[in-house]
């Protein structure tokens, strides 16, 4: 029998039994949908959803998916604002159509990105830019006697450290940029200066790391060995415990400062991130690059860039996390191949066309193309000259030297080039009165160090 059939039966016999006992309409709806399985399934037992019904349900439906999309691109938008991006909070709204266009919420939040935008002022002074070594997780176990503890406690900062210095830098109004904003080169030869706008009382900074390899350090001693790419897609570092335990985490600059902007995203102006650079010599990440003379593919090659085909797993590894920096918003810089003093001094035109070749081909090929060079040791080339030449014609045109106390900007023809401060044990012990303006040393500085 069609269910129809038993539908029509049972109401049929219902209404009978319903004319002869007496029972309610909702008595004889119960049991009509217990019969047929139905029960709790249709407003007031029906036997079956009347159009009525249908056409509320489907209405209902439909508002709750409403709300959840208007709720979803509020939620973004409000994200974007938190950053200040006001154009794109005020784009993502105006992805809204019909009612929900129309919605209070929306005009509210509309209201108030537009006074954000237009709240933002001008800055005019300097631009410091503070640039970190590697950080030390465990200094119990790096500054614990051995004949490498004098090194890292001069020329390495902890985890704790930079973890204050960056609570110092939030609390202090400084907010976190990206160093493209301060200039841009609009055509080759012709680099100009941008407009900055930034929230009222807030101070623009540069942050970076340098020379990002991990060679230099002996594993179980509490320092990192490698950046990897976590399974929700970001970099985190991996470093062994002392019970010898490898792990990922917030172990180093880069997750660190990702994590910090998460938890603070006003500390970072329009999704800025910083920048790490790298050499290649001694590897990148923590990843070793293949000898040349090992018959091993050293760089990409006609058509390898694309797809990878003849890398080892270490180029893998390093393209690998390239990319998912360049996703998060980082910039990488490079750093020579050899990481070697690059001043006229120390290398002829040719020796520095060596080196920058010899990156491109072997590291840019991995890591992405840049446009930012970090003068190792602050040894920067002449300005002008040959191999400021070389650097304009091959696209690197944001140079970064190294002072200790002094943030120093200046625009050239078709370049930027801009000191960094560099901060290490050395500088945190021996000269606190660089850092005054940003934390105090005092109070940040490691009771392990």
């Amino acid at each position: 029998m069609k269910k129809k059939e038993r539908i029509r039966i049972l109401a049929v016999l219902g209404a009978a039994s319903l004319m002869l006992t007496g029972c309610t309409r909702s008595q004889m709806n119960y049991q009509i949908a217990e019969a047929i399985g139905t029960d709790g399934k249709y407003e007031n037992n029906e036997p079956v959803e009347t159009p009525k019904m249908k056409e509320e349900r489907a209405a209902k439906e439909q508002s709750e998916a409403d709300e959840k999309n208007l709720t979803e691109v509020l939620d973004k938008a409000a994200a974007q604002a938190a950053g200040y991006n006001f154009d794109e909070a005020i784009a993502t709204l105006n992805t809204l159509t019909g009612s929900a266009a129309l919605d209070d919420r929306v005009k509210e939040a509309r209201e108030s990105y537009e006074q954000g935008d237009s709240s933002l002022i001008a800055w005019e002074g300097d631009i410091p830019h503070l640039c970190f070594p590697t950080l030390i997780e465990d200094p119990l176990r790096a500054f614990d006697g051995d004949d490498m503890a004098s090194t890292y406690e001069s020329t390495m900062v902890t985890t704790a450290e930079f973890k204050a210095m960056l609570d110092s830098l939030y609390k202090n109004n400084y907010i976190l940029i990206d160093i493209h904003s301060i200039a841009s080169l609009v055509s080759k030869g012709d680099m100009e200066q941008q407009t900055l706008r930034l929230p009222e009382g807030k101070k623009p900074v540069v942050l970076s790391q340098d020379n990002v390899d991990y060679s230099a350090f002996r594993n179980g001693d509490g320092i990192v060995k490698a950046l990897v790419v976590g399974d929700d897609g970001l970099v985190k570092a991996e470093y062994t415990d002392e019970e010898g335990h490898d792990l990922e985490g917030d172990y180093d600059f880069v997750p660190i400062l990702d994590s910090f902007i998460a938890e603070h995203p006003d500390f970072s102006f329009q999704g800025a991130k910083g920048i790490v650079s790298v050499s290649g010599k001694s590897g990148v990440y923590g990843y070793e690059l293949p000898d040349p003379d090992s018959g091993e593919n050293v760089s990409s090659g006609e058509g390898t860039q694309a797809s990878g085909s003849g890398w080892t797993e270490d180029q893998k590894r390093i393209a690998e996390v390239s990319e998912a920096l360049r996703n998060e918003g980082w910039s990488i810089a490079c750093a020579g191949w050899s990481h070697s003093y690059m001043n006229d001094a120390s290398m002829t035109t040719e020796q520095f066309r060596q080196e920058i070749d010899t990156w491109e081909s072997r590291v840019g090929v991995l890591t992405g193309k840049t446009d930012i060079l970090f003068f190792p040791y602050g040894a920067e080339v002449s300005y002008p000259g040959e191999s400021l030449n070389y650097l304009l014609d091959n696209g690197i045109v944001y140079l970064s030297g190294l002072w200790g106390d002094t943030d120093y900007r200046e625009i050239g023809d078709g370049y930027m080039r801009m000191t960094r401060r560099f901060v290490d044990g050395s500088s945190l012990t021996s000269a606190p009165e660089y850092f005054t303006d940003f934390f105090d040393v005092e109070a940040v500085i490691d009771e392990n160090r």
